[in-house]
């Protein structure tokens, strides 16, 4: 009886998870990055929880946020367009954001919630992914870079992508475990257009990530920041904040360096609500508490991600606290941020293209 009981309590407790969101149980339900918000770890702000002790003041309710994470824009696309979970507030990438507006798998956002928004500098409002700002807020911005340790990388190798594909570190280099990021690096190192329509593009990247694949270490993503630090992989391309979380926690045994290579992703990560969405109101208050000066910056300071609210990167608390160097990195000209990223940013395409990489993606993997 007790464990029938037990049992009847766990799908309660499931269907309250994530389909519960509309009864007098308040609970938001949040799909986000790894590693990509202030958690209250290290004497860090904790955003989560702060913002359930600010609702809880502000409209003398209780609220329960459950924070799920996902390594990759495939993954969370693929667990939502399979309708098995809702999630009131997701957080993918531009081309991402660009599919799933085109499925009508995002309601749009009722700004009167958000007026924080105001924040938002204007080079990243109205860009492709959402032209009309009406699906997106953005959260942070960022370039994909190579990530290295010197104490194993002659500085001499250390140039554009070619060092991905350097044999003299055969088994000391990790890949990106993701298509479209793992087709990118190929594809900007053979100079061709990364949005490509023509099969015959990607099938030369392809022969590129085949020449690759016998000198990786492996296929990754958060296990990166492991691997890395830790010096059990030497070389990996990552997106640039991440790069700084990894400089915190590396090895004494380990020197990491960072460069951009030329050509290289620029991207912008964004606050969606999701057409599975059991609460909008609620989650457009989680989206406009984002937006606020204490976890804006908290969250900025936290991932190391540029950030696209000019509350922080006009915060002074925020640039003492990352310094000169990492700056000119995270930022390197917000006013030129709009010209780059329309040149080089990944588009949404066809579902015929997306279909024929994933069927070169499922061969690199298998090999």
């Amino acid at each position: 009886m007790k464990k029938t009981f037990s049992l009847a309590l766990a799908a309660a407790m499931l269907v309250l998870l994530f389909v519960g969101c509309g009864n007098s149980a308040k609970v938001l339900n949040v799909y986000n990055w790894g590693e990509y918000i202030s958690d209250g770890s290290e004497d860090s702000y904790d955003t989560i929880a702060e913002f359930e002790k600010w609702y809880e003041a502000t409209y003398n309710e209780n609220i329960t946020v459950n924070y799920d994470t996902f390594q990759s824009n495939e993954d969370m696309y693929a667990k939502l367009s399979a309708g098995a979970v809702s999630y009131d507030v997701v957080i993918p990438s531009d081309y991402m954001i660009a599919r799933m507006s085109s499925e009508n798998m995002l309601l749009p956002l009722n700004f009167d919630n958000i007026p924080n928004y105001a924040n938002i500098d204007p080079n990243f409002k109205g860009l492709y992914y959402d032209p009309d700002n009406l699906y997106t807020v953005p959260y942070a911005y960022g370039i994909v870079g190579v990530i290295y340790n010197a104490n194993e990388v002659d500085e001499a190798d250390a140039d554009g992508w070619n060092l991905m594909w350097n044999e003299k570190y055969s088994g000391r280099i990790l890949s990106f475990n993701n298509s479209r990021d793992a087709f990118g690096t190929a594809m900007y190192k053979l100079g061709i257009d990364v949005n490509s329509t023509n099969t015959a593009d990607w099938d030369r990247a392809y022969e590129e990530l085949m020449v690759q694949r016998p000198l990786l270490y492996g296929q990754v993503m958060d296990e990166i920041y492991n691997m890395m630090e830790s010096g059990e992989a030497a070389i990996g391309a990552y997106y640039a904040g991440d790069y700084f979380t990894m400089l915190d926690n590396q090895a004494d045994t380990v020197d990491l360096r960072f460069y951009y290579p030329d050509p290289t992703n620029y991207y912008i990560d964004a606050m969606c609500i999701p057409s599975c969405c059991q609460n909008k109101e609620l989650a457009e208050i989680f989206i406009n508490f984002m937006l606020s000066r204490d976890a804006a910056v908290a969250n900025a300071i936290y991932t190391y991600y540029a950030s696209p609210n000019s509350i922080v990167f006009n915060d002074e608390e925020y640039l003492d606290e990352l310094g000169e160097e990492t700056i000119s990195i995270l930022y390197p000209g917000i006013s030129d941020f709009a010209k780059e990223y329309n040149r080089l940013a990944y588009r949404n395409l066809s579902q015929d293209m997306l279909d024929y990489i994933n069927t070169l993606w499922e061969k690199v993997k298998i090999n």
